[in-house]
Parts: C-alpha cells; sequence; structure tokens
C-alpha cells in the first residue's frame, strides 16, 4: 500500500509512540526514538501541521462514567443522493449519543457507534431520533456484550 504522507522510520516511531500515549513529554518521546529533543519537537510540529496528527484527546473509559451500553446502527436510507448523503451526515454530528460515523458501501450506508448510560436512552434515540430522520428506511443495531480489543486507530509495526 502506497503511503500518502512522506514519512521516514523515525517519524513512523514518533507516531507509534504518540499513539500508545499522546501525553509523553518531549523528552521521553526524543529519548524513545533515537533522536534529539529540539528535532523531535519540529517532526511533531510538522506531522501536526501536514494533518497527520489531526488532534490529542484523552480515551476514557465509559463505564466508570455511567455509560454502560456500547451499540452500533447499520442505517439505509431511501434515496442516496449526494445531498441526502450530506443531510443525514450531518444530523450524526447532532447526536451526542453516536460517538463515530463512517458513510460505509453495501447493504447499509452508514455505520454509526453509539454509546448510552443505559439500554432506555439507547432505545429511545433508536425510535424516536434515528428512525424517524427524514429519509432514513432501516436501521439494523448490536448491542455489544463486551469490547475485547482497543487499539490506536493505526495499526504502526516495529520500523
Amino acid at each position: 500500500m502506497p503511503i500518502k504522507a512522506d514519512l521516514d522510520a523515525i517519524d513512523w516511531k514518533i507516531l507509534r509512540e504518540l499513539q500508545n500515549d499522546g501525553r509523553i513529554t518531549n523528552v521521553e518521546l526524543s529519548r524513545r526514538v533515537g533522536i534529539s529533543a529540539p528535532p523531535c519537537l519540529r517532526r511533531v510540529k510538522r506531522l501536526e501541521e501536514t494533518g497527520v496528527i489531526r488532534r490529542y484527546r484523552a480515551h476514557l473509559s465509559a463505564p466508570s462514567l455511567g455509560f454502560d451500553v456500547v451499540a452500533f446502527c447499520l442505517v439505509g436510507l431511501k434515496h442516496q443522493s449526494e445531498a441526502e448523503l450530506k443531510a443525514f451526515a450531518d444530523c450524526t454530528r447532532l447526536w451526542p449519543i453516536v460517538r463515530a460515523a463512517w458513510m460505509v458501501s453495501g447493504d447499509s450506508d452508514f455505520l454509526l457507534h453509539c454509546v448510552a448510560s443505559d439500554l432506555g436512552t439507547f432505545q429511545t434515540f433508536v425510535i424516536e431520533e434515528l428512525t424517524s430522520t427524514p429519509n432514513v428506511d432501516t436501521v439494523r443495531t448490536a448491542l455489544t456484550i463486551r469490547q475485547v480489543k482497543d487499539e490506536g486507530i493505526v495499526a504502526i509495526g516495529e520500523i
């Protein structure tokens, strides 16, 4: 697979370390990747400016905060025109229960990752919000049982 960004082995090491721990200090990061702190910081800034690093965030424990229901919704639209796809995508940004959303190919048009405090809250969202949204044709839900893997978004091996 061709890489779209111009990255060398040090950049890949930086990305791996930051994906594992976004709060690592620049001094510790530079030590782990084998370069001094000033060029390490310049590299991180370049990765941020070019959009390879989009943002940093804390990875919260949903159950610890009282959000016990994680579910996925496969949504099919009645019409798939560009305007209708964009309108539904815009709706997903307004629903706090939807934590991530993807436009997908196949039998469905969107995959929604939802997190709710309880089953009733999730059911209310599906029945009163999601299925009543204009142009929504089908909604299939899958409640999760337990998460068995939670890694960074990109698999970065040893470089």
